[in-house]
């Protein structure tokens, strides 16, 4: 998809830059594979607030997607390319042979009436699900599972894409889009592809009101906060963080500090750090 702006009418118009949708062959979602999205808006079940600025979103109906592929060597045929208001990629609808239909996330270059299948042996083609260590090293892949049969849990957002570094005794090595390389089970599924809606990082609001609609309350400044309410508040006047470093609003340092737990279980799947 293509991005659109406009005339700058008003100061929020000058800036804006939203996608054509020209894709999107269907408007309204598969009424069977959607539920309700309940509000949340940052509370917990006693209403304390969890989560900040979050709150006051439009309403919304979840997409129920197919993460997991387990339908082996069925072909189906893509229906429809739909819109997804709970994620950044856009979403395929497909219908198999045995009429059961199915939401997978569209990947780039996938289009109305194309085919895709998932097995252990199927042609490397965008959209087709197989095991890692039957897809040629230097693919780009995507939907990537972290345990063999728990559903693609990895690389599912807009115009995202892991690439196979190296395979071998069962383990591959996986450059993530963080640029980070990790270790996977060749058992474990990817979908072949780079995902879709690719110019989705280049768009832009452009006013304030169309976070509101996503959601996404404003941020205040932690010194312009008084003291209980954030470490960096308080001070007579613009007396800046009033520390010798900054901490986050918990109190944990945030600068020159990794936040990542050195206990973490994943910890020894990471073959490579992400470049700063």
């Amino acid at each position: 998809m293509a991005i659109k702006k406009y005339v700058p009418t008003t100061p929020s118009r000058r800036h804006q830059a939203s996608m054509t949708f020209e894709n999107i062959t269907r408007e309204t979602p598969e009424k069977r594979l959607t539920i309700i999205l309940p509000k949340k808006s940052g509370r917990n079940n006693s209403g304390t607030i969890t989560v900040r600025h979050q709150g006051g979103r439009h309403k919304r109906f979840y997409r129920v997607i197919d993460f997991k592929r387990n339908k082996v060597d069925i072909e189906a045929k893509v229906a429809h390319i739909e819109y997804d208001p709970n994620r950044t990629a856009n979403l395929a609808l497909i219908n198999y042979k045995d009429g059961e239909k199915k939401y997978i996330l569209a990947p780039d270059g996938l289009k109305q009436g194309d085919t895709v299948i998932s097995g252990d042996l199927v042609d490397t083609k965008p959209g087709n699900t197989m095991p890692i260590k039957n897809i040629p090293v230097g693919t780009v892949i995507h939907n990537l599972e972290i345990r063999p049969g728990k559903g693609a849990k990895l690389v599912r957002s807009a115009g995202v894409g892991a690439m196979i570094m190296s395979k071998g005794d069962g383990k591959a090595a996986i450059k993530m889009p963080s640029t980070e390389v990790r270790s996977f089970d060749e058992r474990c599924l990817a979908t072949i592809g780079q995902l879709g809606n690719i110019d989705h990082a280049n768009e832009m609001l452009g006013k304030a009101g169309r976070s509101r609609h996503k959601g996404i309350r404003p941020t205040v400044r932690g010194v312009a906060q008084d003291p209980a309410s954030h470490p960096h508040g308080g001070g007579e006047g613009r007396s800046g963080i009033g520390m010798k470093t900054p901490k986050s609003v918990y109190g944990k340092k945030s600068l020159g500090v990794r936040t990542r737990n050195k206990k973490k279980a994943s910890n020894k799947y990471i073959l490579s750090r992400r470049k700063k």
